[in-house]
């Protein structure tokens, strides 16, 4: 399959998560959508490490990694961090204003 594909769907996820998180205002919707953003990139970087390591084949060379795995993976397991802070964040939020209304932030101050 040729790489515009993949470069086009990742493309239009992560405009869809650029989209979701300056529009939404539910906390829990903001995240997914930057999920979303990460998975896009998470697309891109296994597409073009594909292709990287096709080429490299082609041309005859036998140690070519696949680094744009092992990018995914630190990405993977730094989403995953993000994701149990976050969603920490959003039930001591919904405890304390009974909303996850991100509006509602200004309330945490005080």
């Amino acid at each position: 399959m040729p790489i515009n594909y993949y470069i086009f769907l990742s493309l239009a996820l992560f405009c869809i998560g650029i989209t979701g998180v300056l529009v939404r205002r539910n906390a829990i919707i903001i995240f997914m959508c930057i999920e979303l953003m990460l998975n896009a990139v998470n697309l891109l970087l296994v597409a073009f490490s594909k292709m990287h390591t096709a080429a490299a084949t082609a041309a005859g060379q036998a140690n070519v990694g696949a680094d744009g795995q092992l990018f995914v993976f630190f990405i993977m397991v730094v989403a995953a961090a993000e994701v149990s802070v976050g969603l920490a964040i959003i039930v001591m939020m919904y405890r304390n204003i009974h909303s996850v209304d991100v509006n509602f932030l200004n309330r945490l101050k005080h």
